[in-house]
C-alpha cells in the first residue's frame, strides 16, 4: 500500500475509534431525548452530554455549574458553586485502548507503520481537541489540556501495543527472516549482561502476571458480591424511580464504571479498601460507609466486612505465588539462587506500581460534598500490593527452584546407580 493510502487508512481508523466511543453515550442519550423528553430540549444538549461522558471516561476533569435560577430553585447551600468531576469512567478508556490495539495491528499489516502511527496520533489528537471545544459550555466545562492529552495518550498506548504484537507475530511467522527493527532491538539488548536482562524480564513478567491474576480474582469476587447484594441493587433501582427505558439505559451506562468496580474490589482484596465518600472506608478490616450514592452497582458493597474477612489477603499472595512459579522457568540455568530473592522483590515492586496506578486511575471526585472522595488510595494500594507480591513471588521462585532441583536429582539418580553397578562388574 502506498504512503498516501496508508495515511488515509490510518486517519479513518482513528476517526472510527472516536465515533464508536462518543457514539455509545450519544445513542443512549438520543433515545432518552426522543422517547422520554419528546424531542423537547435542543439536541445539542444531548451531544454535549455525550462528549462530556466520553471525556470523563478518559480521566478528563469536567466542571459543572448550575445557572443562577436553577441553583436558587434548589434552595441548597452552595448549589451555585462550580463542582468538578474527576473520577474516570474507565469503561470508555478500556474501549479506546482495545480499539487502538486493533487499529495498530491493522496499520502494521498494510505497511509503513511509522507513517501510520504518526497519522493516527495526529488525527486522534485533533479530533479530541475538536470534541473538547465543541462540548465546552458554561454549564459543563472540560479541562482543555486534559481533554487533548489523556484520550490521545490512551490511544497511543493501545497503538503501540498493537504495533508491537503485530511485529512479534510477523517475526514468529518469518522463521528466521527477521526485520531490521528486530535485528536492531536484539543488537541493543545484547549489550546488556544476560543475567541483568533475564532478571529484569522475569521481574516485569512476574509483576504483570501477579496483577493480572489478582484482577481476575477481583472480577470473580465482584460478581459474587453483585449476586449477594442483589436485594440492595433492586432497592437502589426503585429509589431512582426509573421507567423501563430509564432502567435499561442506567444498566447499560453502569458498564462504564464496571472496570472501576473491579479495581475497587482489587483494592479491597489487597487490604486498604476504598472510600465511597469523604470519611468512609470499605475494607476487610473495617467498614464505615455512611450514606451511599443510590447507584445500583454500589449495592454490592458490603455493609460489614464479616468475621474472617481478612482471609481474602490470601488471594494477592496466591496471585504472586503463581506468578513466581511461572517466572522461574525464564531464570533456570541463567541466574544463581540468591538472585531469585532480588527478582522476587523487583517483581513485587513492579506489581505494586501497576496496582497503585490502576487504583489511582479508578478514583476521583464524583460530585459535591462527600462525593469528592471516591475510590481507593493509589499509594496505599501500591505499597500493600508491592509488599504482598514481593513476598509471594519470592516464595514462588524459591519453591519452583527447589522442586526442579529435586526433579533433576531424581532423574540423575538412576544413571549414577548404573555407573556404580558397571564399575562393580568390572
Amino acid at each position: 500500500m502506498s504512503r498516501w493510502l496508508t495515511i488515509l487508512f490510518s486517519a479513518a481508523e482513528s476517526i472510527l475509534v472516536i465515533l464508536i466511543g462518543v457514539g455509545i453515550p450519544l445513542a443512549l442519550g438520543s433515545i432518552v431525548w426522543a422517547v422520554e423528553m419528546g424531542f423537547g430540549p435542543e439536541w445539542t444538549v444531548v451531544w454535549r452530554a455525550a462528549a462530556d461522558v466520553w471525556l470523563l471516561g478518559h480521566g478528563v476533569d469536567v466542571t459543572f455549574t448550575l445557572d443562577p435560577s436553577t441553583a436558587a430553585a434548589l434552595g441548597l447551600p452552595g448549589a451555585e458553586l462550580p463542582v468538578t468531576f474527576s473520577i474516570a469512567l474507565l469503561g470508555f478508556a478500556l474501549l479506546t485502548l482495545l480499539l487502538a490495539v486493533r487499529a495498530g495491528r491493522r496499520v502494521a499489516e498494510v505497511g509503513h507503520p511509522i507513517i501510520g502511527l504518526i497519522t493516527e496520533i495526529i488525527v486522534f489528537g485533533l479530533a479530541s481537541a475538536g470534541i473538547v471545544v465543541a462540548a465546552s459550555h458554561p454549564a459543563a466545562e472540560p479541562n482543555v489540556t486534559q481533554g487533548v492529552v489523556l484520550p490521545t495518550l490512551t490511544f497511543l498506548i493501545g497503538i503501540l501495543v498493537g504495533l508491537a504484537t503485530s511485529q512479534l507475530r510477523r517475526d514468529a511467522r518469518a522463521q528466521g527472516q527477521r526485520s531490521r527493527l528486530a535485528i536492531a532491538r536484539d543488537a541493543m539488548l545484547s549489550r546488556i549482561p544476560i543475567s541483568l536482562r533475564v532478571g529484569i524480564d522475569a521481574s516485569v513478567r512476574a509483576g504483570i502476571a501477579a496483577v493480572a491474576a489478582l484482577v481476575v480474582a477481583a472480577s470473580v469476587v465482584g460478581a459474587l458480591a453483585l449476586g449477594v447484594g442483589y436485594a440492595q441493587l433492586i432497592t437502589f433501582y426503585e429509589t431512582l424511580h426509573t421507567e423501563a427505558l430509564g432502567g435499561l439505559v442506567l444498566t447499560v451506562a453502569q458498564g462504564a464504571v464496571l472496570p472501576n468496580f473491579v479495581i475497587w474490589t482489587m483494592a479491597w482484596l489487597v487490604g486498604p479498601g476504598f472510600a465511597v465518600g469523604t470519611g468512609s472506608i470499605s475494607s476487610p478490616f473495617a467498614t464505615a460507609l455512611g450514606p451511599v450514592p443510590p447507584i445500583p452497582i454500589f449495592g454490592a458493597i458490603p455493609s460489614e466486612p464479616g468475621s474472617g474477612a481478612w482471609i481474602v489477603l490470601t488471594l494477592p499472595l496466591a496471585a504472586g505465588l503463581i506468578a513466581g512459579i511461572l517466572a522461574h522457568g525464564r531464570l533456570r540455568g541463567v541466574l544463581r539462587d540468591w538472585w531469585l530473592v532480588v527478582v522476587g522483590i523487583a517483581g513485587g515492586i513492579c506489581g505494586g506500581i501497576i496496582a497503585g496506578l490502576l487504583a489511582a486511575a479508578s478514583a476521583g471526585s464524583g460530585g459535591p460534598g462527600r462525593l469528592a472522595d471516591l475510590g481507593p488510595d493509589g499509594v496505599q494500594v501500591g505499597v500493600w500490593a508491592g509488599v504482598e507480591f514481593a513476598i509471594a513471588i519470592t516464595i514462588g521462585l524459591l519453591v519452583a527452584g527447589t522442586i526442579r532441583g529435586l526433579r533433576s536429582e531424581r532423574l540423575s539418580a538412576p544413571s549414577d546407580d548404573a555407573g556404580i553397578a558397571q564399575s562393580g562388574r568390572g
